[in-house]
């Protein structure tokens, strides 16, 4: 098919997540930056396979802390997901809460909480209140109420996200189980005060 073909380039990509999964972050980025050269030559760069290289080559910046590039990229695949795909499609929530996981990595919660918000309008109206994603939205925005320390409100919010996984997910499942911890916690520090168990696992947490 050649070198150029919008298949060559899937093969990249895939190759560039077995290498991000492997945490070789160097093969990661230049295997998707191959991938992303042949989608912008061949599909355009209004292209949602475009946006997704976009995606990808930011996930990469991300993971290893170049939060400034990571952001640069998500907003460019949010940019075409948006006008190609519309502002309430599912990806376009996937890349509101991307950008989200930036500031919240950064430490800017108010930011993160926006766009939080943003994906939950969208998937609550598109996939339903009990979607394991909307699930995931539900955990997102009760992580930046913990940071912020708003523990009611990230109380609600966490077990909402923790019925719905375990509805839809089961019990064992690890998004019930983070969920189901989070509860715990917070109830324990809520009910107390103060909670050593608590802060310990606050600070293990990432996203």
């Amino acid at each position: 098919m050649g070198k150029e073909h919008p298949d060559t380039g899937d093969s990249y990509n895939n190759i560039a997540l077995v290498y991000y999964a492997q945490s070789d972050y160097g093969q990661a980025l230049a295997f998707h930056e191959k991938a992303l050269t042949i989608r912008e030559k061949v599909l355009g760069q209004e292209h949602p396979d475009t946006a997704d290289s976009y995606n990808n080559i930011a996930g990469v910046y991300y993971a290893q802390g170049d939060y400034s590039k990571a952001l640069v990229f998500h907003e460019k695949a949010l940019a075409i997901r948006e006008k190609v795909l519309g502002k309430e499609h599912p990806d376009t929530a996937a890349s509101y809460n991307n950008i989200a996981g930036v500031y919240y990595a950064q430490g800017d919660y108010s930011k993160a909480l926006v766009l939080h918000e943003k994906a939950l309008a969208i998937r609550e109206k598109v996939l339903g209140k009990e979607n394991p994603d909307t699930a995931i939205d539900y955990n997102n925005l009760a992580s930046v109420y913990l940071r912020q320390g708003k523990y009611r409100e990230a109380l609600d919010l966490a077990e909402k996200a923790t019925a719905i996984f375990r509805k839809t997910l089961g019990e064992t499942h690890e998004y019930t189980q983070s969920a189901a911890r989070m509860v715990a916690d917070l109830k324990a520090y809520l009910a107390s005060g103060s909670s050593q168990e608590f802060f310990t696992w606050l600070k293990t947490q990432s996203s």
